[in-house]
């Protein structure tokens, strides 16, 4: 879209957290910050309207209408925490949040690195994405007193049944919300 651009790669303009987001290949964003010709969102269009805002919560008219309901379905990433991760973006400020989604987007690294044995991966992105960064702390101090000749399949299942567990505990499912399918 002619005149948008983003800055910032990590969090979105409506407030999706690209850092952790599965479609980010090698740095590369096929949404709002992907470049000339990749913007076909109508909150980028907004964005454009209203000065050129650089995430939602800046704006004069947020919340707005998008964010009066939650998204009911997800895309590849989790749509969950769209209004409260913009929330507190104002609250603490885009620097304090920044270095918080760094944090995050470490940590799924470290659990794609080291607990993933490749059934899990989609799991971990949607686990970061939905869970607080203080439980994910948690779960990485846990794992990192795992002895260290667990396969990597062992390791996995120890992971995910951590991360489960908090999920539980806060009601949260840690699955996408699919949008059904319509029949043939």
């Amino acid at each position: 879209m002619n005149g948008f651009h983003r800055d910032d790669l990590l969090f979105s303009l409506c407030g999706l957290t690209c850092g952790l987001c599965p479609m980010k290949l090698d740095g590369y964003c096929p949404g709002c910050g992907g470049g000339k010709g990749n913007q076909s969102c109508a909150i980028a269009r907004c964005s454009l309207e209203q000065g050129g805002v650089t995430y939602c919560s800046q704006c004069a008219k947020y919340p707005c209408g998008r964010y009066q309901t939650d998204d009911p379905y997800d895309s590849f990433i989790t749509h969950r925490n769209r209004r409260k991760d913009l929330d507190r973006l104002q609250r603490i400020g885009p620097a304090a949040y920044w270095k918080e989604q760094l944090e995050k987007q470490n940590i799924l690294a470290s659990l794609l690195n080291h607990y993933n044995d490749g059934r899990h991966k989609g799991f971990y992105f949607t686990a970061v994405n939905l869970l607080t960064l203080e439980d994910l702390r948690a779960v990485m101090e846990l794992l990192a007193a795992l002895p260290p000749d667990l396969s990597a399949k062992e390791r996995a299942a120890q992971a995910a049944g951590l991360f489960q567990a908090l999920a539980n505990q806060s009601g949260l499912d840690l699955k996408l919300r699919k949008k059904p399918r319509k029949p043939h």
